[in-house]
């Protein structure tokens, strides 16, 4: 079963869309040191995915419910590699580089093994698409899906990532001239605000 509600990891939603938040999840990927996994269980996915909005609160319940499996395992190892292929993706085209061949094929595996699930549904409001019951692999293919409306939609054209070295966080940059610099001014702005001035004290010392 989950951990209790009161022990839940809380997650900080900068990007404005899930994908991105979904590859910040691996937090300070570009520092010396190392980075952090900040989904370490299914637990956190589940909470990620709550707080994310891609599940609502009547299947968040019904996960809840579900027993400790392999499955469960099996589905956060499919996040993680969903979320590294996106990266890699998109890291690539902030760095004007090409995207690995790799990447772009499990990426259109993942999308299309979550398009496999749908269902077509229809009643009083027409048809759409829909999982059916929700399932451990829920998360996954709303993930899924959330990553592909970004990357193949013109949104993708606002996407930066935050001006620090150490952190890179994704955002899009919905800013009215295009000019968002950092995933948190109250972070990573002051952060690099105090680390450049530390530089200039350093460096009149020396002068």
């Amino acid at each position: 079963m989950m951990q209790p509600a009161d022990q839940k990891r809380v997650f900080q939603l900068f990007a404005g869309h899930p994908a991105l938040d979904l590859v910040n999840t691996l937090d300070w990927r570009f520092r010396d040191e190392g980075p952090e996994e900040l989904l370490a269980s299914y637990d956190d996915l589940i909470h990620f995915a709550a707080q994310s909005g891609i599940v609502d609160t009547k299947e968040i319940r019904r996960l809840q419910r579900e027993p400790a499996t392999g499955r469960m395992s099996r589905v956060l190892s499919a996040v993680r590699e969903l979320r590294e292929a996106a990266a890699e993706f998109i890291y690539a085209r902030l760095d004007g580089h090409k995207a690995a061949a790799t990447s772009v094929a499990k990426l259109e595996a993942i999308f299309k093994a979550a398009h496999a699930r749908q269902t077509l549904v229809s009643d009083e409001e027409g048809l759409r698409w829909e999982f059916g019951e929700p399932a451990p692999e829920l998360p996954l293919w709303r993930l899924a899906l959330s990553t592909e409306e970004v990357l193949t939609s013109q949104r993708i054209q606002a996407l930066r990532a935050c001006a620090s070295p150490d952190c890179r966080w994704l955002f899009l940059d919905t800013s009215k001239n295009h000019s968002r610099r950092w995933c948190e001014m109250s972070i990573c702005g002051n952060r690099m605000k105090a680390r450049r001035f530390k530089q200039h004290q350093r460096a009149a010392v020396k002068g």
